[in-house]
């Protein structure tokens, strides 16, 4: 399957920058001490993902927000099916006792790599709350987790994949089922 196959835009760059300012609200809203919110990404989309957010965030606040990295590829129950990969550095800016985390990935799908972030996040600490945001819910979950935050919902097929793409890696932005 080549990158030409048919692929079809969930989001174009305008509604990505909506849903992003309406997820911003969002957090807002239900977080009550922003100085206590650490973001944290999850490789590798999550970690831009996340930028973007502190930035909105800030931007709309005025809260100097804290973001930090979580990779949780050894804490995964699957690795022999989904493999290794480069691991990009742990990266917790803060003791996360009573902090409220919100774990940021660009899709969810079975559940496992959020499962698989939190225990990792667990062996920092015991967090006040933990919230999970991502863009886009595929469905297909194998574990009981629910996004606190989700941009939009898309049913897929197995076979399907879904793409986050932003202006600063990718050279465009949106996202796209292939």
């Amino acid at each position: 399957m080549s990158n030409k196959t048919k692929r079809i835009v969930i989001l174009t760059e305008n509604e990505l920058r909506k849903t992003l300012s309406r997820l911003t609200s969002e957090i807002i809203e239900k977080v009550k001490n922003l100085e206590n919110l650490l973001l944290v990404g999850i490789p590798t989309r999550g970690i831009d993902l996340a930028e973007v957010l502190e930035k909105e965030l800030s931007d709309k606040t005025g809260v100097k927000i804290r973001r930090g990295i979580i990779d949780p590829t050894f804490y995964r129950d699957d690795q022999n099916r989904v493999g290794t990969r480069l691991i990009k550095a742990t990266e917790i800016p803060t003791p996360i006792e009573k902090q409220e985390i919100l774990l940021i990935d660009d899709v969810i799908y079975t559940g496992r790599t959020i499962r698989a972030a939190m225990d990792a996040l667990y062996s920092w600490g015991r967090p006040k709350r933990v919230m999970l945001l991502v863009m886009v819910d595929r469905g297909h979950r194998e574990l009981p987790i629910q996004p606190d935050f989700y941009g939009k919902r898309v049913p897929t097929s197995k076979n399907q994949s879904i793409s986050l793409r932003l202006n600063n890696i990718d050279n465009e932005e949106g996202v796209f089922l292939e």
